[in-house]
């Protein structure tokens, strides 16, 4: 029996490997297999795409009022109703402004009653100061009638008489003061009370008025937007937070609801930095709202656009946006403010320009190349790109008809027909 020799697995993998290395074609790929296409001429549009959101141009803010404190809302209407002016949106509780307007009357009545007392007292003081002016005048008479005598008595009576008359024209004169006095004592007090109840009467008005404030108005016609109520504190990045509703407590002066006025829509969006360059004020623009049929397009134009990037958040510094507000020429009046909307912007055309796919032009070391072929190879000649659009580019420098490469014929690195065209849709991409 003939013995059958084993063949080493160390032998079977050695001459796998040599197999698969013959196999693999190191060589550049030949210019028949790489896929080319011709420089045409024709205009060329660039049209740039973002998404954006609803806002009113023109809207009023709501606002809680200013009473001090926490109010307690007892009816709001949902986001979406429409209102006309002066229609009530929102109503708080009015039980603390009541109780107000109550304390301020009766510290009004109180005052009212003091004054009246006070007045009073003020009268009667005059009648009493009257009646002893009156005798103070009479005794300095009277003592002037005895003076009148001192030739006829002795000189000790007349020196009585003098003094008498000294002392009653004292009393007179003290009288006079003391009276002077006490009508300015009472003529201050009067005031004072006076100013109490014009400050008792303001806390009156104040309490009506803020009674009246409790019933929220809108002062033009629209569609009501309830914002969210942000008085919870602290939420995690995210977290969607309820409308105002009927129960919440608010601090006064709360921002509450917004009333937009839907003739005035606009949409708040954002366009790349690659596109900022190509889009300018006025342009015409379409757009495509989310809740409205099928193949209804607004139209409108680009009212501004940033000349600056906005600031973005810590994982987009890498994608740089610019704010731009698209205004709408002919609002629907089924548009309602947060609605999603597609913005298409027809940003600029060319006429008669050269133009190739995107794929085609190919950027390196700073230089921007096409792959001329010429016979059985190519050649690499540089362009001056002058717009890109998602699938072509418009460039100078080739005339029409060249036909050029629509894959690396080089590779990368010289590397092979593999490489290469895993290398191509990288090449051709945006910037």
């Amino acid at each position: 029996m003939r013995r059958r020799h084993a063949v080493p697995l160390g032998l079977l993998a050695l001459a796998a490997v040599a197999f698969g290395v013959a196999g693999f074609d190191w060589r550049p790929a030949s210019a028949s297999r790489v896929p080319t296409t011709r420089v045409k001429k024709g205009d060329l549009a660039l049209d740039v795409y973002t998404m954006g959101e609803l806002k009113p141009g023109k809207s009023a803010m709501l606002l809680a009022p200013s009473v001090g404190g926490t109010l307690q809302i007892i009816s709001i209407k949902p986001s979406g109703a429409k209102v006309q002016a002066k229609d009530l949106v929102v109503e708080f509780d009015p039980s603390e402004q009541e109780f107000n307007l109550e304390q301020a009357k009766s510290e009004v009545d109180e005052v009212v009653q003091q004054l009246i007392k006070e007045k009073a007292d003020a009268d009667i003081q005059a009648a009493q100061d009257q009646v002893a002016l009156t005798h103070a005048r009479f005794e300095v008479r009277r003592a002037e009638l005895e003076v009148g005598k001192n030739e006829l008595v002795s000189a000790i009576d007349a020196k009585k008489n003098d003094m008498a008359l000294k002392e009653a024209k004292r009393q007179l004169d003290q009288l006079v003061e003391d009276i002077k006095s006490r009508a300015t004592s009472s003529r201050a007090k009067i005031a004072v009370l006076e100013e109490k109840r014009e400050k008792s009467k303001l806390k009156m008005t104040q309490a009506e008025k803020a009674i009246e404030d409790m019933k929220v108005t809108t002062a033009v016609p629209g569609f009501v937007s309830i914002l969210e109520n942000r008085s919870m504190g602290w939420t995690p990045p995210g977290m969607s937070l309820p409308e105002y509703r009927a129960g919440d407590l608010v601090q006064s002066g709360a921002q509450l609801a917004l009333v937009a006025q839907p003739e005035s829509m606009e949409i708040l969006t954002k366009v790349d930095e690659a596109d900022r360059t190509s889009i300018e004020a006025g342009q015409a623009v379409e757009v495509y709202c989310e809740g409205l049929s099928t193949g209804v397009v607004l139209t409108g134009k680009v009212k501004r656009v940033a000349s600056v990037p906005s600031r973005a958040n810590w994982w987009q510094m890498g994608n740089k946006k610019f704010d731009m507000v698209v205004e709408l020429t002919k609002p629907d009046e089924r548009l309602r403010s947060g609605q999603t909307a597609l913005v298409k912007v027809r940003a600029k055309e060319l006429k008669a320009v050269l133009q190739t796919p995107r794929q085609a032009v190919f950027e390196k070391e700073g230089k921007s190349l096409v792959y001329v072929r010429s016979g059985g190879t190519f050649t690499a000649k540089e362009v001056k790109v002058l717009l890109r659009s998602e699938s072509t580019a418009a460039l100078e420098g080739v005339p029409e008809g060249t036909e050029v490469a629509l894959a690396d014929p080089e590779g990368p690195k010289g590397g092979s027909r593999k490489n290469a065209a895993a290398a191509a849709p990288m090449a051709g991409g945006p910037k």
